[in-house]
Parts: structure tokens; C-alpha cells; sequence
């Protein structure tokens, strides 16, 4: 026979012990407000990796590899955990990624069983030009937006 767990139900607290306040009409606008942002600003992303002849996942892949893994240089395990992707999937991306000439694999000089991962000059260039593109679509109207709503989620609770 199989136990049910008992769910040990707890009283609601902010963070900083408060209890929360009850969410008002303004509280779900602004939420709805900020993931259309999201979703506006990654639609252009995806629409200006396509321009670059890449797929959002490559294009993630690329900025993994360049900006999110310090210290040293990134590994496939690295892009797994930064695209929230299984191990084996990542190895597919970044087999397509150096097929494209985008990435190098470089093995590492301490670890044979490790393998470092490289953007080639191409790759660099890609990068550079789709990371211009969002940077200037984040200024031009998810920034502004962006902070309007952060404002406002700051008030609904009272700050």
C-alpha cells in the first residue's frame, strides 16, 4: 500500500517576514505588461538570430559560450546548464555550432577528458552583430518599459 505524503502547509511571508498583501487588478497588469515585454524583446531576438541564419538556441549557445561561464573558458556541460538543456543535446548544438564554423572545440591542457569550447572568428563576428541588435532594442523600448513596470511593482508593494 502507498503512503501519501502529508503536505505541511505553511503560512505565506514575504522574504522579509511580512505577510503579503492581497494582489489588486494593477498588481496583474503590471505582471501581464512585463512578461508582453518579454515576449516583444524575445521575438525580436529570435527574428534577428534568423537574419543571421540561426536558430534562438544557437544564438543562446553563442552568448553562453562568450559571456555567461567565468571563470575560464566554457565547456559543453556549461551550455547544457545555461540553456537548461540535457547533456546530449547540448553536444548535438555545438556539433551543428562547429559545423557552421561558429565554435571550436579545444581540449583542455589539465584534463584530457574535458573539452573547452571556443567561438571561432565567425561565430565572434554573429555574436557581435546579434548582441548590437538586442543591446539597441533593449534601450530602444524594452528598456524604458521595463523600468516603468519594475517602478510599478515597487509601489503595488508598498515601497
Amino acid at each position: 500500500m502507498v503512503q501519501a505524503k502529508k503536505v505541511q502547509r505553511s503560512k505565506a511571508v514575504t522574504s522579509d517576514g511580512r505577510k503579503p498583501s492581497a494582489m489588486r487588478d494593477s498588481d496583474y497588469a503590471a505582471l501581464a505588461q512585463f512578461r508582453y515585454q518579454i515576449r516583444s524583446f524575445l521575438a525580436f531576438s529570435e527574428m534577428a538570430a534568423a537574419e543571421q541564419g540561426l536558430t534562438p538556441t544557437q544564438h543562446q549557445a553563442l552568448l553562453g559560450i562568450k559571456g555567461f561561464v567565468r571563470p575560464g573558458p566554457a565547456s559543453v556541460g556549461d551550455v547544457a546548464r545555461f540553456l537548461l538543456i540535457r547533456h546530449h543535446s547540448a553536444v548535438e548544438l555545438i556539433d551543428r555550432l562547429a559545423k557552421l564554423g561558429l565554435v571550436s572545440r579545444v581540449a583542455d591542457p589539465e584534463d584530457a577528458r574535458r573539452v573547452h569550447l571556443k567561438l571561432t572568428k565567425k561565430g565572434e563576428q554573429k555574436l557581435q552583430a546579434l548582441s548590437r541588435k538586442n543591446l539597441e532594442e533593449l534601450r530602444r523600448a524594452a528598456s524604458p518599459a521595463l523600468s516603468r513596470l519594475l517602478k510599478s511593482f515597487g509601489e503595488a508593494s508598498g515601497d
